[in-house]
């Protein structure tokens, strides 16, 4: 389950170096489908990953205000800021209890922390999913999504 996250962390630097050449109103464009635009998509992928990580730990989730991230640089900085205590979950908790039932703040019953890994993996792929269509549709490459002859890095490396 850890290579997926590590892919993960790898597409969405990628989608966010991406971003960097991309038109400001390209960004920010409302589009369809998805949670409106490329931008807000990134800000989506990245917050969602950390309040589930949290619930996971049983921390209190903390709120990520959207209006403090309106640059890609700013973007990049809060993966990395959340990334680095994702990390360090996994490599302190190595042997952690996957069936463990934990229940997040915002949900009614409580789920294992396998089915909220799975769903956290899974959020992602399906975001990128629809910021490879809006490249697409503007005309762009999208970034590789493609699992097979990535160089993996290794999630302690995040912790660097």
């Amino acid at each position: 389950m850890l290579k997926f996250f590590e892919y993960n962390w790898q597409v969405r630097d990628e989608w966010l170096n991406w971003c960097e050449t991309l038109p400001e109103d390209e960004l920010f464009k409302r589009r369809v489908g998805g949670v409106n635009s490329i931008h807000y998509t990134l800000f989506h992928i990245i917050e969602v990953e950390y309040s589930w990580l949290r619930a996971i730990q049983e921390k209190q989730d903390v709120p990520i205000n959207y209006k403090d991230y309106s640059s890609i640089a700013s973007l990049q900085s809060l993966s990395k800021e959340c990334r680095l205590e994702i990390a360090s979950f996994f490599v302190d908790n190595p042997t952690f209890d996957s069936n463990k039932q934990v229940q997040p703040e915002w949900e009614k019953t409580s789920l294992s922390i396998q089915d909220i890994l799975y769903h956290i993996i899974v959020h992602e792929i399906h975001h990128i999913g629809q910021l490879s269509i809006w490249a697409r549709e503007i005309g762009l490459e999208p970034v590789s999504a493609n699992f097979v002859d990535r160089d993996m890095i290794q999630v302690s490396h995040y912790l660097e």
